[in-house]
């Protein structure tokens, strides 16, 4: 019988709750909740106020959060720790938790909190600054407010409800990360641990490069291509205060959870687009630094062109990934006319091909300098992340005329990937829980497989391209509680079906093109920062593309 009202700002949260009148009436802190505690303190600062703060261990080996909560009722209170209730006003240890008692009244209660990774006072100038009021209503509208600037640059014509709750969730996901992390007066926690001020800009959290490179990022770029640049100068504060650029970041911990090193693929996807800063040289150090490193597998990858399955677990996958990241690094460094880091780089962008076996046509575990035995592409394994051989096959996205060229030619190539949709798709090995979605052994529900249904156009078939995304953005999406077919993944599951019901992707990021299949609607269109409108435009429901037209004129290719 308690209702509750939840709304926040960019750095605070406003808490209404409504309680039965005649029973007693009480508020717990429990700061032992969640992630394991390394340290925390509860300090009664008022009858209207406490605040105080934790230091926790789990995915962020050390994430601290700061917090000052301020109430509208005077309240009561008894601090516990490990359970026993204990004198006084403040509190520290493992094990902290509060009793707010307001009496037997009932009614209404309203809490202000702010949070910071720096210092409780820092906490309270975020709440008291964005929250200075307790105003539900007002913060509620402009919370509304922001959200409804975010998502009402995108405008579709020609869907039903359910397709515009889809795409309206979808856009609601690709904004949520990365994360605020910077407080009011700019100062923020670094990867060293200590305290720094960003001036004139944000500084975030929450970088889930393995799988927002692909379609999170470069959406971002078109919509959001000032954040974008802040996120460039992130990446050069962390290298330079956590010693090298951000892999899997949370909390200004570096997780190390996944692999490559793609925030090159950020970097170098921003460059290629304009969406420049002072820090060129500085950034292409920064991505060297992440290349020319001896772990995880660079060593041998650095030194054999490939990773061996006796040096490195996920060895293919490795491989593959630090080759198009290599990729991006020489796109890079050719946009600041350094030729022979661009030669070196595109070089090693080859490394796939160490991989390729053209009697299976497959991407191999390599061992002892020859091929693996036995082998079965339907076997998930320790040899790739979060897949098998199938959904590794095609993870050349920055050479896909090389791989087909390597397969045989265009006709092989489309038969390879008509035989990845239309297996079965069974698999063998150890269980993955990640690999979902699937239609044949593509499986939409993991972040290796996004780019595939887009590949037929580099063999000169954006028509299987078509049919194949079709069923794609059909099948795997829905308006229901379920209605992902995988993890959302910091919101790269929905970028890519946004791109993909605009008929666009960027296979490549790093190379600034899309290619192109018929929009999912009559008319999507894009309200851009610098004043003007991108629009595509569908005619006609065939599904085979008659001619296309780019401003006007008749367009020969399938790209933009």
């Amino acid at each position: 019988d308690v209702e509750v009202e939840l709304s926040a700002t960019p750095r605070a949260g406003l808490h209404r709750y409504r309680l039965p009148s005649g029973k007693p009436t009480h508020v717990v802190l429990d700061l032992e909740h969640r992630d394991r505690v390394l340290e925390s303190e509860i300090v009664v600062v008022s009858n209207t106020e406490i605040a105080g703060f934790r230091r926790s261990t789990a995915w962020a080996v050390d994430q601290v959060v700061y917090f000052s909560a301020q109430f509208s009722r005077p309240f009561k209170v008894r601090l516990a720790k490990d359970d026993e209730f204990v004198e006084g006003d403040r509190i520290e240890g493992t094990n902290c938790k509060a009793v707010l008692d307001f009496g037997h009244g009932g009614g209404e209660i309203m809490i202000r909190v702010g949070i910071s990774a720096v210092d409780v006072d820092g906490a309270r100038r975020n709440v008291e600054t964005e929250i200075p009021r307790f105003d539900m209503p007002a913060v509620r509208d402009d919370a509304r407010a922001a959200w409804a600037e975010a998502l009402d640059r995108f405008r579709i014509e020609g869907a039903n409800d359910s397709e515009k709750t889809i795409f309206s969730t979808a856009l609601y996901h690709s904004f949520l990360a990365p994360n605020l992390f910077s407080d009011i007066d700019g100062r923020y926690r670094g990867m060293d641990g200590e305290v720094h001020t960003a001036e004139e800009r944000n500084h975030y959290t929450v970088f889930s490069l393995w799988d927002t490179y692909r379609a999170t990022h470069p959406l971002l770029t078109i919509v959001e291509p000032e954040r974008t640049r802040e996120f460039l100068e992130v990446f050069l504060a962390q290298y330079e205060q956590g010693g090298r650029l951000p892999v899997w970041e949370l909390a200004a911990n570096e997780t190390d959870c996944m692999i490559g090193y793609h925030s090159v693929s950020v970097i170098a996807d921003a460059w290629t687009k304009g969406l420049t800063t002072d820090d060129g040289e500085a950034l292409l150090e920064a991505m060297l630094d992440s290349a020319r490193r001896d772990h995880f597998g660079l060593e041998s990858y650095q030194r054999d062109g490939f990773i061996s399955v006796d040096y490195e677990s996920e060895s293919v996958s490795k491989t593959l990934e630090y080759a198009y990241d290599d990729w991006c690094i020489a796109r890079m460094a050719e946009a600041l006319g350094k030729d022979r880091i661009t030669a070196e780089f595109d070089l090693r962008a080859q490394a796939w091909r160490h991989l390729f076996d053209p009697r299976s046509g497959f991407m191999r575990p390599r061992q002892n300098g020859g091929w693996m035995e036995p082998y079965d592409p339907r076997q998930v394994d320790f040899h790739h992340t979060e897949a098998n051989g199938w959904q590794y096959r095609f993870a050349v996205p920055h050479d896909v005329e090389g791989m087909i060229d390597a397969m045989g030619g265009d006709e092989r190539f489309v038969a390879a990937l008509d035989s990845l949709f239309d297996i079965s798709p069974e698999t063998t090995g150890r269980a993955q829980a990640d690999i979902t979605g699937q239609i044949g052994q593509y499986a939409h529900g993991n972040e290796p497989s996004h780019h595939m249904g887009w590949l037929y156009h580099f063999a000169g078939r954006p028509d299987q391209s078509a049919r194949r995304i079709d069923r794609i953005r059909r099948e795997m999406y829905s308006p229901e509680p379920d209605g992902l077919i995988g993890n959302e993944d910091c919101g790269q599951m929905s970028s890519w079906y946004v791109f993909a019901a605009m008929g666009l992707y960027p296979v490549a990021p790093g190379d600034g093109q899309y290619v192109i299949v018929p929009a999912q609607f009559s008319s999507v269109s894009i309200d851009l920062p610098n004043g003007e409108t991108f629009t595509v435009r569908r005619e006609g429901d065939g599904a085979f593309v008659d001619s296309v037209e780019l401003n006007g004129t008749p367009l020969d290719r399938s790209f933009i």
